[in-house]
């Protein structure tokens, strides 16, 4: 009896293989296992890429915090030349103010410099003049007092 349904299978094998269902069934088992295995890498890819993504949204959250403080450095930045604007002005005047003082000062120190290095010139210039004009008597005197006893000798 063993015999006979080892048979009876093997003729059953036989007619499902050349009536094309046996084919069927690999294919479609085939194909059932492709889709579960498509299916199975594209959840571990997901699950792979799920740690990026968590990266990414809080790199993009982190990016859009910063952006969000650049804006708000910058407001408040503003608001502050805003305030001390018209300090500012003022602290402009003041400096221009104690510019033209200095530059005032300035001038005037170089006038009066110039002033003592006309009057040391002019002072030089006398000395000069009177150690000539001192020169000039002792030499005159010198032949006054050596001239005239040539004159006496003349006479």
């Amino acid at each position: 009896m063993d015999k006979l349904v080892q048979f009876g299978r093997k003729a059953w094998f036989v007619v499902r293989v050349l009536s094309g269902y046996e084919e069927r069934m690999i294919r479609a088992y085939r194909l059932q296992m492709q889709q579960r295995i498509q299916m199975a890498q594209a959840k571990k890819e997901m699950l792979r890429k799920q740690p990026e993504q968590i990266i990414l949204s809080e790199v993009r959250q982190m990016v859009q915090q910063m952006q969000a403080l650049n804006q708000h450095l910058e407001e408040t930045e503003t608001a502050i030349d805003e305030y001390f604007k018209p300090i500012d002005k003022n602290a402009q005047i003041i400096m221009d103010l104690q510019m033209e003082k200095e530059e005032r000062q300035m001038k005037e120190m170089a006038k009066i410099m110039q002033d003592q290095i006309s009057m040391q010139r002019e002072l030089a210039s006398k000395r000069a003049q009177a150690s000539a004009i001192e020169s000039k008597d002792s030499q005159a005197s010198e032949k006054m007092a050596e001239g005239p006893p040539k004159e006496e000798t003349i006479k």
